[in-house]
């Protein structure tokens, strides 16, 4: 039978239309819960904590060193200890799928730049004193000030085993508050003894606790004989006033550790730092020892600590080097963005001047003026993409810069340029000069 061939042209027209594929709009994603970005308007404010924290580091002779993200999980289990929150509910711990080694992200700094310092023998030439900053993870309950990705400024001392440097950081830390715009934050020490001290006070707090068992929530409990030390620092309503009646591992201080922590005070009296004796802070890490320490603010809700520190004396024997004192401390980034935020500390990354260029002649000339400037060091926005006189000078109004710098047709013919302040503090009246005038004008005036 014949087919009518405009009947065979429409069916393959159908057949042709069904099988063109379907186009499939990409889902959103979004960050990972506890995993934030931190966006341009932020990041002035970041900048500028960061940069204080390195001026005043560099002030006490801290040098800089840059740790990997990822390191043996063994080496966390060994130094935080294996009954830490960290260590059992919190690390992002797997196994590697093409060789089998068991990999962590850091949790925290300590541990791997006492692995830097052994691996690297560090020591070798004498004490020193090192920081480092970055992101560190941990799989805790998300809320403000407590994110699952979050950064640190970890600041660590190899050699010293005087209670000076235990003071010269909680010293560097009280500066840098000061120098950010930070107050009312209360410094708690503590001493925690020596771990032969602190094995005879387990077995007193234990005692205590198994005394008192009514009162202990499941959490208390499963620490009770594997980590009692951390029953202390509980934030259970119903356990507080049990807690403060408990015994004091002050009491069971030696010769020794008592002359250190009193070394320290001394010390601290003599620098004008106020404090306040916490019997009850330990701090949640296996590796501390003797001098503890915690900056803390009423101002944040529970994530009150923005600071926290002491000594580890054996933990570079235990992770493999030489016996070694050392002490440090880690300041929570977020937390203290938040606080300056509480106080109104404010930070501004506007440039120095918008260039505006409106015309053929000007685009094209606005570009090689645009590094003339910033060979000068003058911050310079260039505006690109054509548009009105008016629109360019409301994106410069918006961009906050001290100064518009105009450039049209005409005044590239004359080798001149307009500069206009911006701003109601911005000195000077309008300008009509040349670029040279313009950059120096602009150099004699920086902010």
């Amino acid at each position: 039978m014949m087919v009518d061939e405009s009947i065979k042209t429409e069916v393959t027209q159908k057949q042709s239309f069904k099988a063109e594929p379907k186009l499939i709009k990409p889902s959103k994603f979004q960050s990972i819960k506890g995993f934030y970005d931190i966006l341009p308007e932020a990041t002035p404010l970041w900048f500028r904590l960061e940069d204080t924290a390195r001026s005043v580091l560099a002030q006490y002779g801290y040098k800089n060193i840059r740790m990997p993200l990822v390191e043996p999980t063994d080496l966390f289990v060994r130094s935080v200890g294996e009954h830490t929150d960290i260590v059992e509910k919190e690390m992002y711990a797997w196994e590697d799928q093409l060789n089998g080694d068991k990999l962590t992200l850091r949790p925290e700094g300590t541990a791997g730049c006492v692995r830097a310092v052994v691996e690297h023998n560090l020591t070798y030439n004498g004490p020193l004193r090192l920081w480092y900053s970055g992101a560190m993870f941990r799989h805790e309950n998300v809320q403000k000030g407590r994110q699952r990705q979050f950064h640190q400024i970890g600041v660590e001392a190899f050699g010293f085993d005087s209670p000076q440097v235990d003071a010269e950081q909680i010293v560097l830390l009280a500066r840098l508050w000061r120098e950010l715009g930070i107050h009312d934050v209360e410094l708690q020490i503590n001493s925690i003894g020596d771990a032969h001290e602190r094995a005879v006070y387990r077995n007193t707090l234990i005692t205590y606790f198994e005394q008192h068992i009514d009162l202990l929530d499941e959490d208390s409990k499963r620490r009770l004989h594997t980590n009692p030390l951390r029953i202390l620092d509980t934030k259970n309503p119903r356990m507080q006033a049990m807690c403060d009646a408990a015994p004091k591992l002050m009491d069971c201080l030696g010769d020794i550790t008592r002359t250190h922590f009193e070394g320290l005070c001394k010390l601290l009296d003599a620098a004008g730092v106020v404090y306040q004796i916490n019997a009850r802070l330990v701090r949640g890490l296996d590796y501390y020892n003797r001098t503890v320490f915690e900056f803390v603010t009423t101002k944040l809700g529970a994530q009150g600590t923005i600071a926290g520190g002491g000594r580890y004396d054996t933990l570079v024997e235990r992770l493999g080097g030489e016996a070694t004192p050392a002490c440090g401390f880690g300041i929570g980034l977020e937390r203290v963005f938040l606080l300056m935020q509480e106080y109104g500390v404010s930070a501004n990354d506007a440039p120095d001047v918008y260039l505006v260029n409106v015309g053929a002649q000007a685009e094209h000339a606005a570009f090689a003026i645009a590094e003339q400037l910033r060979n000068a060091n003058i911050q310079v926005v260039l505006h690109a993409g054509g548009g009105s006189f008016k629109s360019q000078m409301k994106k410069a109004d918006r961009s906050q810069a001290r100064f518009a710098l105009i450039l049209g047709d005409d005044e590239v013919a004359n080798h001149q340029v307009i500069l206009k302040p911006m701003q109601a503090t911005t000195k000077g009246e309008q300008l009509q000069c040349s670029i040279e005038e313009a950059i120096e004008f602009l150099t004699a005036n920086k902010s």
